[in-house]
């Protein structure tokens, strides 16, 4: 059997907004139409994930609602504050934790950690991973508590702008 982990940066923020703590900053409007792009795109090459795990940062709740919303996924979305501030390991932790019933889940979260995180999984070099960017690793493993560091495959990486601008 194969697992999927698929990683979504948040869309871009408004770092002009007024709110109070990093946690609370929201999307700007930039970052909205992204998101809704990136939800569309991952429905159109039909790969929904199971389950969505999100920093519980506004900017990656909004993030992961308005894609499953934009793409119809219909998926639950789960908050968790461990992956504002992680680091690769409390990643691996989390993904480790997985219901292995569940062959894809995706995590909505931040820089520096997802890119430190797709190097660590894939063995793979640096990677850019710009807002609203999304990474899907693939890995030949039946339960999510064996996935490894350099145990995963790049399949993907896409950013908005890569994308039709009809998506």
């Amino acid at each position: 059997m194969m697992k999927t982990l698929l990683f979504f940066r948040h869309g871009k923020s408004d770092w002009d907004a007024d709110y109070g703590p990093d946690h609370d900053r929201p999307l700007a409007r930039r970052g909205r139409k992204a998101a809704k792009k990136m939800g569309r795109y991952l429905k159109s090459i039909d790969e929904v994930p199971e389950v969505v795990i999100t920093s519980t940062a506004v900017r990656a709740r909004t993030t992961a609602q308005l894609a499953n919303k934009a793409g119809k996924w219909s998926v639950q979305v789960v908050e968790t504050r461990d992956l504002y501030d992680a680091s690769p390991s409390t990643v691996l932790d989390l993904v480790h934790g997985l219901d292995d019933d569940v062959a894809s889940a995706m995590l909505v979260g931040h820089e520096p950690t997802w890119s430190a995180s797709i190097r660590i999984l894939s063995a793979g070099g640096g990677v850019q991973f710009p807002t609203a960017a999304m990474a899907s690793i693939q890995f030949d493993v039946d339960k999510w508590s064996d996935v490894q560091p350099a145990g995963g495959r790049l399949k993907w990486l896409v950013i908005p702008r890569s994308l039709p601008d009809d998506l």
